[in-house]
């Protein structure tokens, strides 16, 4: 049962969907608040600061998007799950581009809401969370990485596991929980070539069917935080035919 502390956010402007989600996040021990629009959204998040935001795309007023964008800004470290209409890819794609952790194509099945849910909360707090622990052919041996304690230092960048925090030249980048998940992979496996699968099935779990394009999107965003020229990424590296590769010092 997942503690009654944490906070869900429904966005939502069609009420039946919205009590829906509502009775099924209770069931399963969360704390549900809900809004009928974007402005009554913001409100919310900043009266409750929710831990979980699950938000529909079309809303009265402002959009789903925009939300997304200002609650990036406001709170960044709020996990933010989109809702998008059936064959919308563009929306998808969008979604990710502004910050979103996940989204899910409606109608969906309840069940699989709250097991992303609770999937992405497990990798935001468990702080022993390790690619090793999900797929062995990723792994954290003969690393260049150097590890002190809950530290990940490569580079001029630091990724701090026990706070959540990640740092370039003693300036911190905020990243989003996945994104931050995405980076701990990569930092943990220097040198190695990553696929887009393997990603997949360690960030998000083997049970997740996701499109291939998420991690290039996610890859993208992080580029755009981390790197001096995304255009000439010189830590994330793409392999082509493959996936992706930390560069190791």
């Amino acid at each position: 049962m997942i503690d009654d502390a944490i906070k869900v956010l429904v966005v939502e402007d069609e009420e039946h969907i919205r009590k829906f989600i509502n009775i099924n996040l209770k069931r399963n021990g969360f704390t549900v608040l809900e809004a009928s629009s974007g402005e009554d959204a913001l409100d919310v998040v900043r009266a409750f600061k929710p831990n979980v935001i699950i938000l529909d795309i079309m809303l009265p007023g402002i959009s789903g998007f925009e939300v997304c964008q200002r609650v990036r800004q406001e709170v960044p470290k709020t996990v933010i799950i989109m809702l998008t209409a059936r064959g919308q890819d563009i929306d998808k794609i969008t979604g990710l581009e502004i910050g979103a952790d996940d989204y899910m194509v409606k109608p969906f099945n309840p069940n699989e809401l709250i097991a992303r849910i609770k999937t992405i909360l497990r990798r935001v707090s468990n702080s022993n969370y390790g690619a090793n622990d999900i797929n062995s052919n990723i792994n954290n041996d003969d690393h260049n990485s150097k590890s002190i304690y809950d530290r990940i230092i490569s580079h001029n960048l630091v990724l701090d596991n026990k706070a959540q925090q990640f740092f370039k030249d003693d300036t911190e980048i905020e990243l989003t929980p996945t994104e931050f998940s995405i980076v701990k992979v990569f930092m943990e496996n220097p040198g190695k070539a990553i696929s887009r699968d393997e990603l997949l099935n360690v960030v998000w779990g083997r049970n997740y069917f996701g499109d291939m394009k998420t991690i290039d999107v996610y890859v993208r965003r992080i580029r755009e935080k981390i790197e001096d020229n995304p255009s000439r990424p010189k830590y994330i590296e793409t392999v082509w035919g493959r996936g992706y590769r930390w560069q190791a010092e």
